[in-house]
């Protein structure tokens, strides 16, 4: 049913609803970049330098968005200005690559170093931005550095258990087949 078909009322919370949505698409991609990246560092222990470069070139890219269309008179202002930003997380990410950092630095920390620079950089360009949903991806970001590291320590828990289980269940196996023969 098309919105012609609709009273007037529904069509417009229709269009206002795609609308809505199609406005927080940037953020709901900002943070599905992000999560993407974690779990994929996470399961390569690989810091995944063009992965991040990428998502910073998009966090910019959503900064200018949503900045443009609140202030007019300024959007030339907030281009340079998260152009900046960005471009000297993106200089200090390549920092982080250097091989000689990397001689000092194993790729599970430098994925956490990363991240945390990229929630930092969008919580401050949130704050620059004046967007409550640009600021609060940076805050997830950040909550994210802690789960990955509790993820990479208790992995070795996960896997011990379930070799245990598996032994346990193997060991049963063993008992049930010798009191059956």
């Amino acid at each position: 049913m098309s919105d012609t078909n609709l009273p007037p009322a529904a069509a417009h919370a229709s269009t206002h609803g795609l609308r809505g949505w199609l406005h927080e698409l940037p953020y709901v991609v900002m943070l599905g970049l992000t999560l993407c990246g974690v779990a994929y560092s996470a399961m390569t222990r690989s810091p995944l330098q063009h992965y991040w470069e990428l998502v910073a070139l998009f966090n910019c890219a959503a900064c200018i968005y949503e900045g443009w269309r609140r202030d007019e008179g300024r959007r030339w202002r907030l281009i340079w200005t998260q152009v900046l930003h960005w471009g000297a997380f993106l200089a200090t990410m390549t920092l982080a690559f250097l091989p000689s950092v990397q001689a000092v630095a194993d790729a599970d920390s430098t994925s956490l170093v990363i991240l945390l620079l990229l929630a930092l950089g969008t919580f401050v360009a949130g704050v620059h931005t004046v967007s409550w949903r640009i600021g609060l991806n940076g805050v997830v970001m950040a909550l994210c550095v802690p789960v990955v590291a509790w993820l990479d320590q208790s992995a070795l828990i996960v896997s011990l258990g379930m070799v245990a289980v598996l032994l346990i269940g193997a060991l049963g196996v063993a008992v049930w087949l010798h009191k059956r023969a």
